[in-house]
């Protein structure tokens, strides 16, 4: 019994690795890390992320995510901002708190849309494509972010490249968790799983600037 025990987990074990270095492989060269190398996309798509941890300790993937969105926008390499995440209670709103912090770093309010159905990374993913008709898309978060959401992105057949915000030193629990993130991620994708909300179109604005890929 001990036997089958211990084989189980690393069978286990073995799966998380595959599909997480599966997931990464197939997307990789949809992932930018150079502003000057990323082919322009008409919209922006930002992940959203609490601002705080606990005890209002600042969350430098929050910060650095809206750092690579600037220097997106004021390199003219996307056109608007779509910025999407969970908006749970009155209290707690990061599209919101994306948009002011944005504000703030000189990204003007008529080019920054926000998505408060956010909730996951499918529902910012499907929602960009389906709600928002947001057809060509960069993605802005971390790294190891960028590859789940290209891999759902891929999957649904949406045009979507991402721009790698800088990882934050230390932080390696959040690297770990992103195993089984990739395993729920898989998940969803077999059984279909839809965003929570859908609702009606409420397409951005065509584009202003380049076309795409040039």
């Amino acid at each position: 019994m001990l036997r089958y025990c211990v084989y189980a987990v690393f069978l286990c074990v073995f799966l998380l690795i595959f599909i997480d270095q599966a997931i990464g492989f197939y997307v990789r060269q949809g992932i930018y890390t150079n502003v000057d190398t990323i082919p322009n996309r008409p919209y922006g798509v930002v992940l959203g992320t609490s601002k705080y941890f606990a005890k209002n300790t600042p969350n430098l993937f929050y910060s650095n995510r809206l750092s690579a969105a600037n220097e997106l926008f004021k390199n003219r390499k996307v056109d608007y901002l779509l910025l999407s995440g969970d908006n749970r209670t009155v209290e707690y709103n990061e599209p919101r708190t994306m948009f002011k912090d944005l504000r703030k770093m000189g990204v003007p309010e008529a080019f920054m849309y926000m998505d408060f159905a956010g909730f996951r990374t499918l529902d910012s993913v499907i929602r960009a494509d389906q709600v928002f008709k947001a057809h060509s898309i960069t993605i802005i978060t971390q790294k190891f972010h960028c590859e789940r959401a290209l891999f759902i992105a891929k999957y649904h057949n949406i045009d979507a490249i991402c721009f790698a915000a800088d990882y934050p030193e230390g932080y390696t629990f959040v690297r770990f968790r992103e195993f089984f993130a990739r395993l729920q991620a898989v998940w969803d994708l077999l059984v279909e799983k839809e965003p929570h909300f859908l609702g009606n179109p409420e397409p951005l604005p065509p584009p202003v600037t380049l076309p795409v890929n040039q």
